[in-house]
């Protein structure tokens, strides 16, 4: 036989077992909470048009995509991101309603990641869109829910971190930089490098007012007051009504009692090009890639038809699983596991017996012994009924 194929490729794994019954408690818990928001499920294909997720999208890059090509010879390739696919579907669907658009998905993204570096590249996502409706009332909702599907795995210690698309880019439009500056600029940023951009704004020609918001980018973050410091230095400039709509998320999270659970940084930048407002992530311990992730997208929806405010998120169920693991949370909950024992002449009471006890609710499993003494071979269930011993 050949043991290659035993094997899984680079960047993706079989789960099974305990860990696969603990991935679908999970995703139960948060589909509900999905649900009792008024979010309605739906599928989008495993994988679409390239255009879907071309770079006038602004998803990943083109190299990180999984391309094949149908019989017609167009290029299609493998989802990997969610809000995309969600976009287009409703682009055909549902740009005609004259009210919010709820939408919640889960299912499976695919990334070819250039280096490897450990991380999986398929991963399974379980997420909502908010399409129609631009308010900051819809930003709270979306890291409100985000927060709460947190919370219903077990997981208490998490901090989701919220930054505004626009306030950077309202800042290198104001300053006049040329685009490969401003590139330089977000790539030293989004790497936290300090001295990096310090010395860029240095041997820019910018207004020094502006040239000081910049510099203090990656240090500009934190609690609330965050807030209100960025929004002094900002007076005057179009990055202020970043700041404010902030602000006004902020005070709604506070009516769900999540305030503690949030902090700022607006520094924040997110690969996903096609933000226009709220970005945020959530971090745990246990796991040094974010569990959540999402954000506002005003224009994503003009590539398929008619541009829609919306906004929407995700949970990485790899990533949380790995958390919850490391912090010991149980979450699984405990089934009483039965095992019945029987031969050829208990057969028929082995079933009734089994009928029985799953009505109940109870996991039963059935082996037939053959003349084999097994009890000592299976550890692990609650029970072990053996029929004519």
């Amino acid at each position: 036989m050949n043991q290659k194929i035993l094997h899984t490729p680079e960047g993706v794994r079989d789960i099974y077992g305990e860990e696969c019954a603990r991935k679908q408690v999970l995703e139960q818990k948060m589909h509900q909470i999905l649900s009792s928001y008024g979010y309605r499920d739906i599928e989008t294909p495993t994988f679409e048009y390239f255009d879907v997720f071309g770079s006038e999208v602004g998803t990943i890059p083109s190299k990180d995509l999984y391309k094949f090509f149908d019989r017609e010879g167009s290029t299609l390739v493998l989802r990997p991101d969610f809000t995309p696919s969600i976009a287009r579907a409703a682009g055909r669907y549902f740009l005609e309603s004259d009210k919010p658009v709820r939408l919640c998905y889960r299912g499976n993204t695919f990334v070819n990641h250039q280096e490897h570096r450990g991380r999986l590249k398929e991963n399974t996502e379980i997420g909502a869109e908010l399409i129609g409706e631009g308010s900051a009332d819809a930003d709270a909702e979306i890291i409100a829910m985000a927060a709460q599907m947190l919370q219903s795995c077990g997981l208490t210690d998490f901090q989701i971190s919220i930054g505004h698309a626009g306030f950077l880019e309202s800042l290198i439009q104001d300053a006049g930089m040329d685009e490969a500056s401003a590139d330089r600029l977000r790539d030293l940023i989004r790497n936290h490098h300090t001295f990096g951009v310090h010395k860029l704004l240095k041997d820019q020609q910018i207004d020094s007012r502006i040239a000081q918001i910049l510099d203090s980018l990656t240090t500009l973050n934190g609690q609330e007051e965050v807030l209100e410091r960025a929004y002094e230095m900002t007076h005057g400039l179009r990055a202020q009504d970043a700041v404010a709509r902030l602000m006004e998320v902020v005070r709604i999270l506070k009516i769900y009692g999540l305030q503690d659970a949030v902090s700022f940084d607006l520094g924040m930048l997110s690969g996903y090009m096609y933000y226009t407002g709220i970005i945020f992530r959530g971090y745990t311990y246990g796991t040094g890639d974010a569990v959540v992730k999402g954000g506002r997208y005003d224009s994503l929806l003009g590539h398929f038809g008619k541009d829609a405010p919306s906004a929407g998120f995700v949970v990485v169920l790899s990533n949380l699983m790995n958390a919850l693991h490391r912090q010991k949370i149980s979450y699984l909950p405990e089934a009483e596991q039965i095992l019945i024992l029987y031969t050829q002449k208990s057969r028929d009471e082995a079933h009734r017996q089994a009928a029985v006890m799953r009505r109940e609710g109870k996991q039963v499993e059935l082996i037939l012994k053959d003349g084999k003494a097994l009890t000592d071979t299976l550890p692990g269930y609650a029970q072990i009924v053996e029929l004519d011993p």
